[in-house]
């Protein structure tokens, strides 16, 4: 019972909709009629869209969606053929902006993460002579 609720808990905060795992989930591999073991494409996605959203290590990826190293390294396989350009072109399509991603390099830092001021006043050096 406890396994069965966690999951569902788990399976409750998903960000894919229905309707857009409709639109992918037919270029994605590891469907029934490729060779080898099927995985479960849709809980994967949504282990990416996690890390994805919360920015956490690989290492820190919940156990409902599978062992870190695992995903890790499928993620990197379906980057290296070219499987997130497509689902991304695909779901860039709705540009809803329900969820939104910020780039680091325009976000301001903290100012105590900031680098220490120059004072860039003129020092007159004691050989210089005063009128």
């Amino acid at each position: 019972m406890g396994y069965c609720l966690l999951f569902w808990f788990a399976m409750a905060r998903t960000v894919l909709k229905d309707e857009q795992w409709d639109r992918i989930k037919d270029m994605l591999p590891g469907k029934a009629s490729d060779p080898g073991p099927t995985a479960q494409n849709r809980l994967f996605v949504e282990a990416i869209l996690w890390i994805g959203r919360t920015g956490a290590p690989w290492r820190d990826l919940p156990e409902e969606f599978g062992h870190w190293a695992s995903t890790y390294n499928r993620f990197n396989r379906w980057c290296k053929r070219g499987i997130w350009s497509w689902v991304f072109k695909e779901l860039s399509k709705d540009r809803d902006m329900e969820y939104l991603m910020v780039d680091g390099s325009i976000t301001r830092v903290h100012q105590h993460g900031a680098p220490k001021k120059q004072n860039k006043t003129a020092k007159r050096s004691e050989n210089q002579e005063v009128d």
